[in-house]
């Protein structure tokens, strides 16, 4: 099966450690409040406004900011990729059926939770289900895709 989409498989373990340190990492940043002194330094802002439509809104400014969370965001989305996007050492037909089927239940899963999330959370709490959002679709075909080929292997032997 040709599949030039693919990462080699050598790429797996270093998208695993991001992975997974990602989501170790995101799990305390989140159980902290999102505080965050550490890693302050000057980055680029293409907006930068008050939230809730404030009155102070600038484009293009070079602002002081705490990095940890996006390099928490980098960390999961990256290693995510890469682990949900490498080959296999066996990439076969039943391989890619996996992994699409995989792909496909992982978006409608995530839809299905932030369609009961909108009907039944609101106010910011809202606003924490977006921001999981962002990430539920590769977790949920990362974990899924990983847990049918486990299921597979182990029913072979």
């Amino acid at each position: 099966m040709k599949t030039n989409y693919l990462l080699p498989n050598k790429y797996k373990t270093i998208g695993w450690i991001l992975f997974i340190i990602g989501i170790v990492s995101g799990i305390l940043f989140y159980a902290s409040e999102y505080e965050s002194e550490v890693l302050i330094v000057n980055v680029l802002s293409v907006y930068n406004g008050e939230p809730l439509f404030g009155e102070s809104k600038s484009f293009f400014q070079i602002i002081e900011n705490s990095i940890v969370d996006e390099l928490i965001t980098l960390a999961i989305i990256i290693g995510g990729l890469i682990v949900g996007f490498t080959k296999e050492k066996i990439e076969d037909e039943f391989i890619y059926k996996l992994r699409k089927d995989s792909l496909v239940w992982a978006l409608i899963f995530n839809y299905a939770v932030l369609i009961f999330a909108t009907i039944f959370i609101y106010d910011f709490a809202y606003f924490d289900v977006l921001v999981f959002n962002m990430f539920t679709p590769l977790v949920f075909f990362v974990f899924r895709f990983n847990f049918l080929k486990y299921k597979s292997q182990s029913h072979e032997e």
